[in-house]
């Protein structure tokens, strides 16, 4: 029997632990990928501090990881067009019986030496992109991309405004930029935050604990207000905030998780300008192969996204420094 190494996250206990796991061996329409880097997402820290709770899972234990890139090492019957030695990013989650099952949460996923792959779920990734910028791709930069042009509907010249410049949204303020809104604010109530924000496109970076907020929104906006808000934070009082300027039709967009109830303080003025608050979570399938272009093209640049590359045996050092904000990452890549 060959063996590997894989995160294992125990969730009755919310333990994380680094054990030797039977490797898997890929079925019909499968393949197994040598796992080259592995991001270390919020929702990795929600699963492990108990915020989050897996859905399907079948068990008590699973793998984490579901920003996964490597090479394709094994091929099950009917692998299609894969070959052996194929540089592959593993998209974040596959559907089974209409329902969508993410990886790393109800299934195994990346942080392992090596992972399974359904067929449908791998998307080729160029060399002239690292692993561990490809292996961000599926949601830390293609969740942004569905909030921005799917549930968003940006458009160009749209006032738009971001609050929490973390990982999901220091790329959403480049994605926005890609799209050619303008201006784009960005929120956030950590000055590092705030200046990369800046690096990465943002017209304007603003404290959430500013009294003038609004004000300088307005003026940015020329008094209309924002067309659509992101909220990658995940706070009830940023959320608050955020319905407070938007303007006539304006949409919030709910991107950042949290179980905390959500509170429209003014009723009136929110149907009167017909403003609209939506839930957004993931993206669409043709997000990541669509990234993968735009990157390969040139349009779009992670290479500030990778913020520290660590063993597998760090895993829970990774998750506690994403926890803390512990130097501010964008992405930590865990690299087996």
């Amino acid at each position: 029997m060959a063996v590997m190494r894989a995160v294992r996250l125990h969730l009755p206990t919310r333990t994380l632990s680094v054990e030797e796991v039977e490797r898997p061996v890929p079925g019909p329409g499968q393949v197994l990928v040598k796992v080259e880097a592995a991001g270390v997402c919020l929702s990795d820290v929600h699963l492990v501090d108990g915020t989050l709770t897996p859905l399907y899972l079948p068990g008590e234990s699973v793998t984490l990881g579901h920003e996964v890139a490597g090479t394709v090492a094994e091929l099950g019957p009917e692998s299609g067009r894969w070959q052996v030695g194929d540089r592959v990013v593993l998209q974040a989650g596959e559907k089974r019986d209409g329902i969508t099952w993410t990886r790393g949460v109800d299934y195994d996923g990346g942080w392992a030496e090596y992972a399974l792959a359904r067929v449908d779920t791998l998307f080729a990734l160029p060399g002239s992109i690292p692993f561990e910028q490809g292996s961000i791709i599926p949601d830390a930069v293609s969740t942004p991309w569905g909030a921005v042009t799917t549930t968003g509907g940006v458009r160009p010249a749209e006032p738009v405004g971001v609050w929490g410049v973390g990982g999901l949204g220091a790329h959403s303020v480049q994605l926005l930029r890609a799209v050619g809104a303008h201006p784009i604010v960005a929120v956030d109530p950590a000055p590092a935050a705030r200046e990369r924000a800046l690096a990465f496109g943002a017209d304007l970076a603003l404290d959430s604990a500013d009294p003038e907020l609004a004000a300088k929104i307005g003026a940015a906006t020329g008094g209309a207000g924002l067309a659509a808000a992101f909220d990658f934070a995940g706070v009830p009082a940023v959320r608050e905030q955020a319905l407070k300027v938007l303007g006539a039709r304006g949409r919030l967009v709910l991107v950042g998780l949290t179980d905390q109830p959500l509170t429209v303080a003014d009723g009136i003025r929110f149907s009167y300008l017909q403003q609209q608050i939506l839930g957004h979570y993931g993206s669409e399938e043709e997000a990541v192969p669509q990234l993968i272009a735009l990157a390969a093209g040139g349009r779009l640049d992670f290479s500030r996204s990778v913020s520290e590359v660590l063993p597998l045996e760090r895993a829970a050092e990774a998750v506690e420094r994403l926890h803390t904000k512990q130097g501010n990452p964008i992405r930590l890549i865990l690299k087996p």
